[in-house]
């Protein structure tokens, strides 16, 4: 018998076939400007390049909106274009849920349920969401996983391989060969359901004692690799309730559950969920925070955290060599002074929101290309000292950490967030960490990564 949930070659090269001229025509025109001097209008096929991703499911549209997060990885038009991407793509019809739930749970799969909705309520990047009724009552959501992913996986890494190297060959300033393979190894987890119902069940034990957040709860024996059928809870989209342009006080209560409900796991446990987009989280009723899909979670080692603190106090108090030895933590090699001077202006961006003990918004600058130009400042500086080559990890902290900053733009929120932060880090013990990181894997059975 086949595998389904392993990729085959056929399945492979008809998504090759769908994506090869959107990624080609990329690294063609790039390629084309630096190396020939033909000038093209990038905006143009940026656009192109975003309603093609647009239409196809799979991952490409997910690995085009991380590209468009890590500074450098992609030229400015393609990552301001690619960075609008919503996992919006049309649902597949009824047919297609038939036999994938089917597949899943039996021939006799609807008598599982009281109800099933055969409108899809969702459609993401990997799956689509229906909304169902259990027996005893319990309103669900049910994910589908879309055909032949395995294999769509795979042909769209190839892809985004084509495309690195391409920009590789062009400007080695930054070094992404890590960030490959990070990217290809969180996919692959993506795929497996039951990995991501064991990842929703360290959710909710390690934010069980914060109020402002909720984390759905799967449901034993109606969730497989392909199907994960969770609890449904109630809210309404984040960008429904940013549009209606609510007070101050409760765009500050969401910034401040949003805030807890990534950072609590990290600084606690040194966990990060790392796909913060719109879509993946709604607003509750009392203004409080549910969180929806937990495919893309990151488990770092605890002295990584502790590096993260290390490198705010260097930048807080001038410290180059505390800097130094933080960069090297998280597994930056043979960094010169004028390298690490580079980052740390990077670093300095980044944690300039919690260097500051007073209310304020997220970004003082109202200037939306602020942290771009700051980044092409940095990338230049880099450029002349050689490249760096970043760590692995990067990939969805820094993903994390910008997405949350562009949502707080969003919301026009107004925090202390240097108390918010120093609530989480003043009493941070590597041990501790590790032992309650230990302990939650364990208990929620989430296996280990790839």
């Amino acid at each position: 018998m086949v595998d389904a949930n392993r990729p085959n070659l056929f399945g492979e090269l008809r998504r090759f076939a769908r994506t090869s001229g959107a990624v080609g025509g990329i690294a063609a025109r790039v390629a084309g400007e630096k190396v020939f001097g033909f000038k093209t209008d990038r905006l143009a096929h940026a656009e192109d390049l975003k309603s093609i991703i647009g239409g196809l499911k799979g991952p490409l549209m997910k690995v085009a909106q991380i590209l468009s997060t890590i500074p450098d990885a992609l030229p400015d038009e393609y990552a301001q274009e690619l960075s609008q991407l919503q996992a919006n793509a049309p649902a597949m019809g009824w047919s297609f849920v038939r036999r994938r739930m089917a597949g899943e749970l039996g021939p006799d799969w609807q008598g599982k349920f009281a109800s099933f909705g055969q409108e899809a309520a969702a459609a993401a990047s990997l799956g689509q969401v229906h909304r169902a009724t259990l027996p005893d009552g319990t309103d669900v959501a049910c994910k589908l996983q879309y055909p032949d992913m395995p294999s769509t996986v795979d042909a769209d890494l190839r892809q985004l391989r084509l495309a690195m190297n391409v920009f590789k060959r062009i400007d080695t300033t930054i070094q992404g060969d890590d960030i490959y393979t990070e990217i290809a190894e969180r996919l692959r987890e993506e795929l497996d359901y039951l990995r991501e119902a064991a990842q929703m069940r360290l959710y909710a034990l390690m934010l069980r004692d914060e109020p402002l957040a909720s984390v759905p709860t799967p449901i034993d024996g109606y969730t497989t690799q392909r199907l994960l059928t969770m609890t449904w809870l109630p809210g309404k989209p984040m960008q429904q309730r940013i549009d209606e342009d609510p007070p101050m006080e409760v765009r500050n209560h969401i910034a401040k559950a949003m805030f807890r409900a990534w950072y609590v796991p990290f600084y606690r446990y040194g966990v990060i969920h790392g796909d913060p987009h719109l879509g993946n989280y709604q607003v509750r009723a009392d203004e409080g925070l549910n969180l929806l899909d937990f495919g893309a979670i990151r488990v770092f080692p605890p002295k990584f955290v502790r590096g993260v603190i290390d490198l705010y106090e260097a930048i807080r108090d001038g410290d180059e060599a505390k800097a130094q030895f933080a960069y090297e933590g998280w597994g930056f090699e043979n960094l010169s002074k004028a390298q690490i001077a580079m980052l740390n202006q990077w670093a300095a961006f980044v944690y300039e929101p919690l260097l500051q003990d007073r209310v304020r918004r997220i970004q003082d600058n109202d200037d939306p290309q602020y942290g771009r130009s700051v980044a092409e400042k940095v990338h230049a500086g880099l450029k002349e000292t050689g490249g760096v080559r970043p760590p692995r990890e990067f990939v969805l902290m820094d993903r994390s950490a910008l997405g949350l900053g562009s949502v707080f733009v969003r919301l026009r929120a107004e925090q202390n967030w240097f108390r918010l932060f120093h609530e989480l880090v003043d009493d941070f013990n590597t041990e501790e960490v590790a032992a309650r990181q230990a302990a939650a894997l364990l208990e929620a059975g989430v296996p280990p990564s790839l």
